[in-house]
Parts: C-alpha cells; structure tokens; sequence
C-alpha cells in the first residue's frame, strides 16, 4: 500500500507538492489531489488486535470512515485523502510516538471516547496553549487528544 497524505495538527507550510493520486477500494477508483510535505508526517498505521472493534470505535468516537483493503487493513479516509490506516496485528506494544487529534470541543470527545468504548488514561489536564487528555483504543493503543479550551 502506498501511504497517502495525514494531517494530524501538522501545518503544510513551504515546500509542499501535490500529485494526483488514484485510491482504489470498496470497488470505487477515485482520483484526488494528493499533497505531500517534505520531512512532514504522512501517513500513521495504528495497530490493532480486532480490526472491526477498532473500525467501530474511532468511527463512533471520532467520526471516522474507511476504505477496506482486505481482512486485515483498513484505510482512514480523511478530508480529500487517505490520511493512515488500521493494521490487524496479532498484539500492540506499548510506547512509541504519541498520535495526538485535535477537538474544538474537549469534554463533548472525552464523552465520544468513553461512550465508544475507550479507556480514559489521563483526565483533561491544563498546559500551556491549551488543554488535552490521554485514551487507549479497545486494541491498548495510547492517543491523546487536545483542545485550546
């Protein structure tokens, strides 16, 4: 699979290059403007350890919608582009870098999450520039998410 553009609170500033680029899945083709940002992330793979617990999850806390690949991967279809993907893997270890989303309304996600099934680790705390708070997935992963208010 060919990663495709994510934009997780990273800002595209100079040196950006679109491309076309053509997606296939769900037996649709779609053709769509690809930008791509040199050194900036790309594209995140999270694992998981149910493929379909975790579709259902971060589509029911956040909204998400997925493009199938197959039984063990699903791309994370975002505004115009494939932004990463689920991976089924047999486990998840833990550490590694911090995937971090943004809310414009942290207490009604720290409810989505909750509702959906997550694993609050750290209530919202208070820092510098704004507010944030830490979930795991069904799967165990750790992600946060943050807000300026």
């Amino acid at each position: 699979m060919t990663p495709r553009s994510l934009h997780l609170g990273v800002l595209l500033l100079a040196g950006c290059a679109a491309a076309p680029a053509t997606t296939k899945g769900n037996n649709k083709a779609m053709t769509e403007p690809v930008v791509h940002a040199h050194h900036a992330i790309d594209y995140i793979e999270i694992a998981v350890t149910d493929l379909a617990a975790a579709k259902r999850f971060y589509a029911e806390a956040f909204g998400w919608r997925f493009t199938d690949y197959g039984p063990a991967y699903a791309g994370i279809r975002g505004e115009g582009r494939e932004q990463g993907g689920l991976r089924q893997d047999p486990g998840v270890r833990p550490g590694g870098p911090l995937v971090i989303l943004y809310s414009r309304d942290l207490d009604a996600t720290v409810a989505q999450v909750r509702q959906a099934g997550g694993r609050i680790l750290k209530e919202p705390f208070a820092f510098p520039g704004g507010r944030r708070f830490h979930f795991a997935d069904p799967s165990g992963n750790e992600l946060a998410v943050w807000s300026e208010r």
